[in-house]
């Protein structure tokens, strides 16, 4: 997937201002952030996108939680609440073909996305 730019982000040949990395996970700011915390968690191992978990990616998607519940708290948003976010594929919106999701908090949010 070397044309992917969240593995270029993880193999370290793109940089970007990473807040959190562990053996599977690596999270980082956005570039163009839509709420004053706006943070993408992606697991290390290419995934397209959610439809192409397996059965075998369940541990990852824990991982990739409780890595968005530890960053939440770590930047101070856990308490009053935030949004993870993720885009499935066109129709969804999803313009990386990397699995990510976005931890966006740091105000109050909608209660439903707008039309």
């Amino acid at each position: 997937m070397s044309d992917c730019i969240f593995c270029k982000i993880i193999n370290k040949e793109i940089p970007a201002e990473i807040v959190y990395e562990d053996d599977q996970v690596l999270a980082f700011k956005d570039i163009n952030p839509v709420t004053p915390v706006h943070i993408l968690l992606i697991p290390k191992k290419h995934i397209s996108d959610l439809t192409a978990i397996t059965e075998g990616d369940k541990d990852l998607i824990g991982q990739l939680h409780l890595a968005a519940v530890k960053i939440a708290e770590e930047v101070g948003i856990a308490d009053e609440g935030f949004r993870l976010v993720n885009n499935c594929r066109e129709f969804g919106g999803q313009v990386v073909y990397h699995l990510h999701f976005h931890l966006l908090g740091g105000k109050k949010l909608n209660a439903r996305p707008s039309q």
